[in-house]
């Protein structure tokens, strides 16, 4: 059993009571998340020294990788995007920790696209069912979708920017990117939709699971102290 939160993005405080009520609900779970700590919200140094600090395992989401490529990987698409993804303030709270811009890109850039786990398969958007023909094609389907999460991250139809129906891969795919008013099992594809756009001013969800199965929602409404004033 584990527990997936969904897309943060700079909602620190909210993150926090989210973790603890997790916590104190499931004390021995281990914590997962799909990503997008960056942007929206006001702060995203803090989500991420807080995901560091409390080992909780991810996969980076698209702004994730706007961040890191922004330092490193000024040509690509993730770091071109970023221009048009309100990078000003994240990057102002940067500017008297710069350090810490490296230590994170370090955090971001060693984490996978996906886990296959005994419990569920998370990633950031979603295995697209784009990719429904290709995959058809092979006997080990899992490996097929594993080898394409890592040639075609980059791609419109990749686990990090996919918009698309998912795809049913056999098992729970949990994810986030896309956002919903409630966490949203979607049978037809077997997936799982966490994101609740925390910072759309809704709130942030934790979905816990069990061997493929969504058993609980644990949600805290976002905090003000979190959000930009309009």
């Amino acid at each position: 059993m584990i527990a997936v939160i969904g897309d943060i993005h700079g909602c620190y405080y909210t993150l926090k009571e989210l973790y603890g009520l997790v916590k104190e609900k499931y004390p021995d779970i281990e914590v997962y998340s799909v990503g997008d700590f960056y942007d929206r919200g006001k702060h995203s140094l803090k989500v991420v020294d807080f995901i560091a600090e409390k080992n909780i395992k991810f996969v980076p989401g698209n702004h994730d990788y706007m961040f890191w490529h922004f330092f490193e990987k000024p040509s690509s698409v993730f770091s071109q995007t970023w221009a048009y993804n309100d990078s000003g303030p994240v990057l102002a709270s940067y500017e008297e920790n710069e350090a810490k811009v490296w230590e994170h890109i370090k955090i971001i850039s060693e984490k996978p696209l996906y886990y296959d786990l005994d419990d569920c398969f998370i990633t950031h958007a979603g295995v697209s069912s784009y990719y429904k023909k290709i995959i058809s094609k092979f006997d080990n389907k899992i490996g097929a979708i594993k080898e394409i999460i890592e040639e075609e991250y980059e791609n419109e139809h990749g686990v990090m920017w996919n918009r698309d129906k998912l795809l049913d891969i056999g098992k729970l795919q949990v994810v986030g990117h896309t956002i919903k008013d409630n966490v949203t099992f979607d049978k037809r594809a077997n997936a799982l939709y966490i994101d609740t756009g925390a910072f759309a001013r809704r709130k942030l969800s934790a979905a816990i699971v069990n061997n493929n199965e969504f058993i609980d929602e644990i949600s805290v409404k976002t905090k003000s102290e979190d959000l930009f004033k309009f």
